[in-house]
């Protein structure tokens, strides 16, 4: 029977899970069985623990339903273990290293106790000092094991559950387990505190806490927070069941009325209900408050008196006069100059538009990506919904005909982007669009994530300087209620990167069904337009931006390169489009098309890819065509841009360090040849999970049309594809 289990609930922290589980693995005392807890076998989570398990027998994952909630995660984990004392760790918080040996050698110094407690350090995710909320608590209690009594304050309401060890046989024994669906904490650690005979303390630190930058999702706005009465009344008729002494009544009561009073006078907690919550919590501050019992001074004695008294009217206007100023400041918004300002806040304070939906891709560089398939799309299955594309001034001329567009900046663009429902966008939206209540941001992404995106670019000083304000940057991750992802992969990256309480959608990318759906006559329509000659085979050269240049540089000479290779090729050359400039670089064999305005058809017309770290590769790989990944200073790239994985150990086809080297396996062939195609099978395996064909019909029909998850189409399987024909090569 080994020593400790740990218990480790991994919803929704896919991202974050891998350091949980390391700072376990890595612990100096190894006698500990880890049990992860995942929605299901096919669950982001259960990827990431798989390859843990296979690592380390100590590793024995089991599966909980999401609709079971953290308490149930935690309860199926507590069944399954084994171990003398069980641990309860949550997915994105981590063991301080020896956390595992010092715990050991103070339950040995103690004897067998119910319970240890032990300070936690809580680390603000972004910015701030961490703090120790449990030091103080731990600071007055008894040197050696003691019976409860003796350190009233340890109510175990006002501790985590991860803030304890726990005696597994002391847990079955009294059937104790995680009561409720929400705040069940505050019920748990009161039950068990109650419960317990022989208690200790370890006043050092053991887990670190990773505070999210968008809160504990207890504190979003919903009926849940009635759940924290729920769970308050379990704990205070425990305690007089058990006849609680007052001395030990008294912290319990004030401890648990400091909730409550902090969520009643919360302004956007209870969206609804505020007077049944408050009269509830009123009849329970009546029915248990202790004999004698004096309420704190200040303005918390206040709430006191007027929840004992009822007072609900009272309540409310002394919770309005505090948060009347910022509520105002809050919703100031901030366009640039007086006059749009003044029209915005007028249009704001109109009703939503509920069939208004807004577009936007690249910051307004046209009618492009991932918003134009989802907007063709609806046009289709939601006609009556009204479609409104922004783009910039320069970029009008590329809106297709029939297609509704608004100018950045322009009138019409603050009031349909004050008054629609849905605000869909693959960057995001000015930093003065105010989210207003019961509208929908999409966010939908323009690449698979090999480079740092986002909040994980803050370590690296290039990219840093140029991204600007990261607290901006997070304020927008703020508006989205949901995330785009096209794999597994970017789904944990994207959360790492935009933490934020949005929802993910696996879908797969909108602008990669053209893959599965273009037909041959579609490949030769795209490759007249572009001026591919006919019998010639297109090799489309797409290198990505470095951060730590200025302006375009390939790298590669394409007319050397062109010489090199034989008359049967041409070159479609595609630069990123932060230097789509217009035409001017091609010539002979190099055509230029960094200005067409779909990436998509530029990919049909091509025979084969060449790139560097550009995630034009991943929507490529789509097409099942040959890939050869030019890196001639990934080195260089991956110290100053920061990568997720190394391409050259995964790379999506042949690999290149040298212009010579990048020839060579086009003269000879070895670009299609067996081993490139199998590293293609294992690339597309990992990145082209969700785009299938039918990536934009999911999301109108969840986003646009709001049908239920379950109704909405799967995936269909990666062997069961067929994606577009090439014009002159013969795909695997």
């Amino acid at each position: 029977m080994p020593r400790f289990s740990i218990v480790v609930p991994s919803h929704g922290v896919a991202g974050r899970l891998s350091q949980a589980l390391d700072s376990v693995l890595a612990q100096s005392f190894g006698d500990f069985e880890l049990i992860p807890v995942c929605d299901a076998p096919d669950a982001p989570a259960a990827d990431v623990v798989a390859g843990y398990a296979e690592r380390d027998s100590r590793v024995t994952p089991v599966h909980s339903p999401p609709s079971a909630g953290l308490a149930g995660a935690r309860n199926t984990g507590l069944k399954a273990a084994v171990g003398g004392h069980v641990l309860f760790l949550d997915g994105d918080d981590v063991l301080v290293p020896g956390a595992l040996a010092a715990l050991d050698t103070r339950m040995s110094a103690v004897g067998d106790v119910d319970v240890l407690y032990f300070e936690h350090e809580r680390t603000p995710w972004w910015e701030g000092e961490p703090t120790n909320p449990a030091a103080p608590l731990l600071a007055r209690t008894p040197e050696g094991a003691f019976s409860p009594g003796r350190a009233p304050q340890l109510t175990g309401v006002a501790l985590p559950a991860w803030s304890a060890v726990y005696r597994r046989a002391f847990l079955t024994e009294r059937d104790l387990a995680f009561p409720g669906d929400h705040f069940t904490d505050v019920g748990f650690g009161g039950l068990v505190a109650l419960r317990a005979e022989r208690v200790a303390a370890l006043r050092a630190v053991v887990v670190r806490h990773l505070l999210r930058r968008q809160g504990n999702r207890l504190g979003l706005p919903g009926e849940h927070h009635a759940e924290l009465l729920d769970q308050t009344e379990r704990v205070l008729a425990r305690a007089a069941e058990q006849d609680l002494p007052a001395d030990r009544l008294k912290p319990l009561f004030e401890q648990l009325f400091a909730a409550v009073l902090k969520t009643a006078a919360h302004p956007r907690r209870l969206t609804s209900g505020r007077r049944a919550f408050f009269r509830r919590a009123s009849a329970l501050y009546r029915r248990h408050r202790p004999a004698g019992y004096r309420a704190p001074g200040g303005s918390v004695g206040v709430q006191h008196r007027l929840l004992a008294s009822g007072s609900y009217a009272a309540f409310r206007t002394l919770r309005a006069a505090h948060r009347t100023a910022s509520r105002a400041a809050a919703l100031l918004p901030r366009p640039r100059g007086l006059r749009t300002r003044l029209r915005y806040a007028a249009a704001l304070r109109l009703p939503l538009d509920r069939n208004l939906v807004v577009y936007c891709a690249y910051w307004g560089r046209g009618y492009a990506c991932n918003p134009a398939a989802i907007h063709a799309k609806a046009r289709l299955l939601a006609p009556h919904l009204r479609s409104v594309f922004l783009v910039e001034p320069e970029a009008v001329g590329s809106v297709p005909p029939g297609v509704e567009h608004a100018v950045i900046g322009s009138r019409k663009y603050w009031q349909v982007l004050a008054r629609a429902k849905y605000l869909v966008n693959n960057a995001n939206f000015a930093d003065a669009v105010v989210k207003r209540p019961g509208s929908v941001h999409l966010q939908t992404q323009h690449g698979t994530p090999l480079k740092t995106m986002g909040a994980d670019q803050a370590t690296y000083p290039v990219v840093a300087a140029a991204t600007g304000s990261f607290a901006k940057l997070l304020a927008r991750v703020d508006r989205w209620d949901f995330n785009l992802t096209s794999n597994r992969h970017s789904t944990e990256m994207w959360e790492r990167a935009f933490p934020g309480a949005h929802e993910t959608l696996e879908y797969g990318y909108p602008r990669n069904d053209v893959y599965c759906r273009a037909s041959a006559e579609d490949v030769a329509r795209v490759r007249r337009e572009l001026g591919v000659p006919d019998g010639k085979k297109a090799l489309l050269y797409a290198p990505t931006h470095r951060d730590y240049a200025t302006g375009f540089e390939t790298g590669l000479d394409l007319a050397e390169f062109c010489e090199a290779i034989g008359d049967d090729y041409v070159v479609l050359l595609r630069a990123h489009y932060f230097y789509d400039q217009g035409p001017g670089r091609g010539g002979g064999r190099i055509i230029d098309v960094t200005g067409h305005r779909s990436s998509e058809d530029v990919c049909l017309a091509a025979d084969a890819l060449i790139t560097d770290y550009s995630s034009i590769m991943f929507d490529y790989a789509n097409l099942d065509r040959p890939i050869v990944a030019y890196a001639d200073d990934w080195d260089v790239y991956r110290e100053t841009r920061g990568v997720y994985f190394d391409l050259m150990e995964l790379p999506p086809g042949r690999v290149a360090r040298t212009p010579e080297e990048l020839a060579a396996v086009f003269r000879d062939g070895s670009y299609a040849d067996e081993t490139a195609t199998s590293l293609r099978a294992a690339f597309r395996e990992r990145f082209c999970q969700f785009d299938d064909g039918r990536a934009a019909e999911r999301v109108v029909r969840r986003v646009l049309l709001g049908e239920p998850p379950e109704s909405i189409p799967p995936v269909i399987p990666l062997a069961e594809r067929v994606p577009a024909p090439a014009a002159t090569l013969v795909r695997s």
